[in-house]
């Protein structure tokens, strides 16, 4: 009998400990103060714990649409020129340079259409999350690249997504929301395509 007030205590710790563990994983992994962008760093390199449709805040200045796409444009491009060196599969290097032509000519309506509304537009510069999928792109074996540029390849295209269509919703310019609203259509056919993959 002299047991019993401790073995119902256990259940109680146990409980409590339980209850305190996603805080402790928190402090001990930063994801409290994780900017979206590093977010997406960890989930490129741990593919089962991203959730590829989980709400981006897409910037509604027309300036920040402009630098957020230029950027995506610039990562499908040169990632899919490492597809067409390392790919052996037809179809991956088909893929690739769809999304070479096809995200040159969206960078030049975009650029076209910030400059006929006066903005200014910058050379596109990749952020932190595309630098690290593009490495991982360049970096990948030829027994995992097709796997791994597909996968980022789909990362990739459901972030472009969100920021295309939350510009066409709700940005502040009317020729640019109009081209990317023109834009999200062609990733959304990206997107489709790319589950047709052998990889995928």
């Amino acid at each position: 009998m002299k047991m019993t007030p401790l073995i119902l205590t256990l259940p109680a710790l146990a409980l409590a400990a339980c209850q305190q563990q996603p805080a402790d994983e928190t402090a001990a992994t930063g994801n409290a103060a994780m900017p979206a962008g590093n977010a997406m760093i960890m989930a490129g390199n741990n593919a089962s714990a991203m959730m590829p449709n989980a709400p981006v805040a897409a910037p509604t200045n027309a300036a920040g649409y402009v630098a957020q796409a230029g950027a995506a444009d610039l990562f499908e491009i040169e990632s899919s020129k490492a597809a067409l060196e390392k790919s052996q599969n037809k179809a991956v290097r088909d893929f690739a340079q769809m999304m070479i032509d096809q995200h040159q000519k969206s960078t030049a309506d975009i650029k076209a259409a910030a400059q006929k509304a006066g903005v200014t537009v910058q050379p596109p510069k990749l952020m932190a999350n595309q630098q690290q999928m593009l490495e991982e792109i360049k970096a990948a074996d030829a027994g995992r690249f097709d796997s791994v540029y597909v996968r980022n390849q789909r990362m990739a295209h459901d972030a472009a997504l969100a920021l295309h269509q939350g510009y066409a919703r709700d940005g502040d310019t009317p020729a640019l929301k109009q081209t990317a609203g023109a834009v999200a259509k062609v990733v959304q056919a990206h997107i489709d395509r790319l589950a047709s993959l052998p990889a995928a």
